[in-house]
């Protein structure tokens, strides 16, 4: 590994006594650990100062000064990066971290977790993002909120409505905003999550990197036309009923989108516009229990992380995955694209 290298041990890694004269390193909850046998005491001082502000070559200089074999902590540190407890971060993965002690505390813990399947940093992509949610509701500000605190920059929730008594939830809206307008009642409730989370609203012309839809029929939106033609992704994130549902996530172009979605709710009910108006003809009132709400929020974010930072292939790619009580086992409905609606190049109905 380059001397270059910025590592960082996580803050949770467990440094745990494994007799007088060793130190186990992770290995608790099924992970792989490593097992260091001299000097334990000095050896864990420095694992705990991995902060990842400091290159090897630092931190190599500082253990020697410390009574350390430099060669020895080198094969150390290679060692924990063969297990996958050690993250190697670019200088400038921390620069959001410069604001005091708390932001820094914050972003230790999200950096682990901001890794490809390679093991690569994505930080700093999540910290270019922007993404706009589309509804205060008890799933949108907790989506809102938990892409924050995850290192998004950018985070803007819309809502021209007013907070009613129903729409309260844990780390979302309170019953303090009651009668405030929605949209800054959220944006406070992203600000106590994520104080250094940029919650401006994006300029006229400035299209997001991703779209959450959190309202209950969002699919049936006029709004998603717009998304669409504008090749703006866009991710379904809502409760209907008493489900939690979270896509399809709608890359334009690549794959299916909600209108495919709708025409294959009408082949499979022809009187399924005539239901889909009435659904979306009105504000429909905050539903979904507390458990179903933040599983719903949880599994939205997950997909939009892995989207946004490149993270892994998100499940919600022309799929629908539903969060039923009591259970809330994730269940995957796949959409395809639609013959007839033409979203995709492979679906185009044939022109006369």
């Amino acid at each position: 590994m380059s001397d270059t290298a910025h590592p960082l041990l996580p803050p949770g890694t467990p440094l745990l006594r494994h007799g007088p004269d060793a130190l186990q390193v992770g290995g608790v909850q099924g992970a792989d650990g490593l097992l260091v046998g001299a000097e334990p005491s000095l050896v864990a001082g420095l694992l705990r100062g991995l902060d990842g502000r400091r290159a090897q070559r630092a931190v190599l200089a500082d253990a020697g000064a410390a009574g350390l074999d430099p060669g020895s902590v080198g094969d150390l540190l290679d060692g924990l990066r063969a297990t996958g407890t050690l993250v190697d971060l670019e200088a400038a993965d921390l620069l959001a971290s410069d604001a005091g002690p708390a932001a820094t505390a914050r972003t230790a813990a999200e950096l682990p977790a901001a890794r490809d399947r390679a093991g690569t940093s994505r930080w700093r992509a999540r910290r270019r993002a922007s993404v706009v949610v589309e509804g205060a509701t008890r799933v949108g500000v907790p989506v809102a909120a938990l892409l924050a605190a995850s290192g998004v920059g950018r985070v803007a929730v819309r809502d021209d409505g007013t907070v009613d008594a129903g729409d309260a939830v844990v780390g979302g809206l309170t019953a303090a905003d009651e009668g405030r307008p929605r949209g800054a009642a959220a944006a406070d409730a992203v600000r106590r999550a994520s104080p250094l989370t940029d919650l401006r609203p994006l300029p006229p012309g400035v299209v997001p990197d991703l779209v959450v839809l959190a309202r209950p029929w969002a699919a049936s939106d006029p709004l998603v036309a717009g998304l669409r033609d504008a090749g703006v992704a866009h991710l379904v994130a809502t409760v209907r009923g008493e489900t939690g549902v979270v896509g399809p996530l709608v890359v334009p172009g690549v794959t299916s989108c909600l209108r495919c979605a709708d025409l294959h709710r009408r082949d499979a009910d022809p009187r399924w516009p005539v239901l889909a108006a009435q659904l979306t003809g009105g504000e429909a009132a905050p539903s979904g229990a507390t458990l179903t709400c933040w599983a719903t929020a949880l599994a939205a974010v997950q997909q939009a992380l892995a989207y946004l930072d490149g993270s892994g292939s998100p499940a919600a790619l022309s799929a629908v995955v539903e969060l039923g009580p009591p259970d809330l086992v994730p269940r995957l409905r796949q959409w395809p694209p639609h013959p007839g609606c033409g979203c995709t190049a492979s679906t185009r109905p044939p022109t006369s």
